[in-house]
C-alpha cells in the first residue's frame, strides 16, 4: 500500500509546551483523510510541520517519499493548503488572482492562461473572471481560493476547514469537488469541525486532543469499536464534553 503523508512519532514542543506528541498517522495515496480535533489539539501545529513551515522537536514525516526536514524544497512542490482565511487579493479579479499565484508557483507562461481559464470554468465562475474578487460571495471567493491551490498541479491538498460559514449550497458544491479531487487522484487532508462532513468525506480519519492521537482509522471501525452511532458521539466520546474556550495570547499581552 502507498502513502501520500507517513509520520513517525512526530513531535513538537515550544518552550516546554508539547504541542504535538509522538504523532504517527499514514494518509494512502489518492485518498481523503479526515483530521479532527478540538481547538487547541495540535492539528495546525502538526500541518504546519507536514508544510515544513515548522521544524519538529523529534520524529521524522515524509511527503510522497520526501523527508520533510532534508527535502523541503521538494516537498513544498508538491503540497499545497487552503487556509480558512482566504489567500486573495481583493482589488484583483478572479482570472489576474489566478495568474499571479500561478507567477509565483512557476508555471509555465505559455500553458498558465489556459490553465486559468479551465479552472475558472472547472468551479462556474467564467462569466465572472474579470470581476475583482472583493466583490464576491464568501462561497465565490473561496471556490477561487481552492483553484488557487490548484494552480500548479500539487499531489496533495491540505484543506482547514473549507465550508466554515458558507452557504448551504456552497458547502453542497465544495463537498462534492472534494471527491472529486480525489477521483483525480489527489490526495486530500481536511480539518473539519463538522462532523457530518467528516463522515461523508472521509475515508479514515485521526482524531487528535492535547497534541496526541487518540484514535485513527476507518469510520466505520471506529464507530464500532466505540460501540457510537456516529462521528460526533465518537468526537465526544474521546476528547470529552467540557467546554474549550480560550483567548487569544496576542491580545492577553496587551492587557485585554
Amino acid at each position: 500500500m502507498s502513502y501520500s503523508i507517513n509520520t513517525q512519532g512526530l513531535t513538537k514542543s515550544f518552550k516546554g509546551l508539547l504541542a504535538v506528541n509522538n504523532v504517527s498517522i499514514s494518509v494512502k495515496r489518492g485518498s481523503v483523510f479526515g483530521l479532527l480535533g478540538p481547538n487547541g489539539a495540535g492539528k495546525s501545529t502538526l500541518l504546519r510541520m507536514l508544510c515544513t513551515l515548522l521544524r519538529p522537536t523529534s520524529g521524522k514525516a515524509f511527503v510522497e517519499g520526501y523527508d520533510i526536514e532534508k527535502q523541503t524544497n521538494e516537498v513544498r512542490k508538491i503540497i499545497e493548503v487552503v487556509q480558512e482565511k482566504l489567500l486573495l487579493y481583493s482589488v484583483l479579479t478572479a482570472k489576474e488572482n489566478l495568474e499571479f499565484f500561478g507567477q509565483l508557483y512557476g508555471v509555465d507562461s505559455s500553458i498558465l492562461k489556459e490553465k486559468v481559464n479551465v479552472l475558472l470554468e472547472d468551479v462556474k465562475l467564467s462569466s465572472v473572471k474579470d470581476i475583482p474578487v472583493g466583490t464576491f460571495s464568501t462561497g465565490m471567493r473561496q471556490r477561487v481560493n481552492i483553484v488557487r491551490a490548484l494552480i500548479h498541479d500539487p499531489k496533495i491538498v491540505i484543506l482547514d476547514e473549507p465550508t466554515n460559514g458558507l452557504d448551504p449550497q456552497s458547502v453542497r458544491w465544495v463537498r462534492d469537488y472534494i471527491k472529486d479531487l480525489k477521483n483525480r487522484g489527489l490526495t486530500v487532508l481536511i480539518t473539519t469541525h463538522d462532523m457530518q462532513e467528516a463522515e461523508e468525506l472521509a475515508e479514515e480519519l485521526a482524531i487528535m486532543d492535547r497534541g496526541g492521537v487518540l484514535a485513527i482509522g476507518k469510520s466505520q471501525e471506529l464507530k464500532a469499536k466505540y460501540n457510537v452511532k456516529n462521528i460526533e458521539e465518537l468526537f465526544l466520546t474521546l476528547t470529552g464534553r467540557e467546554l474549550r474556550d480560550s483567548i487569544s495570547r496576542r491580545l492577553r499581552r496587551r492587557g485585554w
